[in-house]
Order: C-alpha cells, then sequence, then structure tokens
C-alpha cells in the first residue's frame, strides 16, 4: 500500500465491528457500482470538478455511471466514509474497470494520452 493505514492490531477489539461497518452500505453501493458499470464517476453537487470529469467522458463519446452524495452542505460524512476507504482526498472519485484512476484531471490525462480506450478495452 502507497499510504499508512493502522494495522488491525492498532485497533482495539472493541472498536474493531465499529470500523468496519462505518457507512459500510455507502462503499457497498460503490462497490456495486463499479463492478456492474465499465466508468464510475462518484461526486456532489455543485462541485465543478465533477461537472469536469462527466462532461468530459460524455465528450469522449463514454457513457458512465454517476453516483452523487449529496453536496458541499450534507452528507459528508458519507463522503468521508469512501475517502476512507479510497485513500483518494477529493471529489470526484473515478473508477474504470473496478481502478480508481483519480478526478478530474486525472481522467482528462488518461482521455488524451489514450490510456483510457485501452484501459476500456481490456
Amino acid at each position: 500500500m502507497i499510504r499508512p493505514v493502522l494495522a488491525e492490531s492498532a485497533i482495539h477489539p472493541g472498536i474493531r465491528p465499529f470500523i468496519a461497518q462505518w457507512h459500510g452500505a455507502v462503499v457497498a453501493q460503490v462497490q456495486t457500482a463499479i463492478a456492474q458499470h465499465p466508468v464510475v464517476v462518484v461526486g456532489l453537487s455543485g462541485n465543478p470538478f465533477v461537472a469536469k470529469a462527466r462532461k468530459a467522458l460524455t465528450a469522449a463519446g463514454l457513457a458512465h455511471e454517476y453516483i452523487e452524495f449529496g453536496s458541499y452542505f450534507s452528507q459528508w460524512r458519507l463522503r468521508n466514509a469512501l475517502k476512507m476507504w479510497t485513500g483518494w482526498p477529493t471529489f470526484p472519485m473515478v473508477f474504470v474497470r473496478g481502478t480508481l484512476v483519480g478526478g478530474a484531471n486525472d481522467l482528462r490525462r488518461l482521455i488524451d494520452s489514450g490510456e483510457l480506450q485501452t484501459m476500456l478495452q481490456a
């Protein structure tokens, strides 16, 4: 793993179930979507980078599944659970064939380089 994650042995057994279940339904919803769709964008309303990523996909002629969790003022705890799960600090979170590829700027680089098409053909 490229980032440190607290070892399970360093977490008291009494709180392990709480951590394991923290907004588990949200994580499961995203996991289901990335298993069912080649491209998934996870975001929030009012975020210009989410809109930028979705527009880039549309302009490239690529369908995508979009999952929205609130706005800047709501559902931040749900989004925080996704940040904890992925390690990715911002939105959107763009998944291609089950792989987190980053956000809007990362997606743009993949589109421009042709790598996104290669990933989708695999």
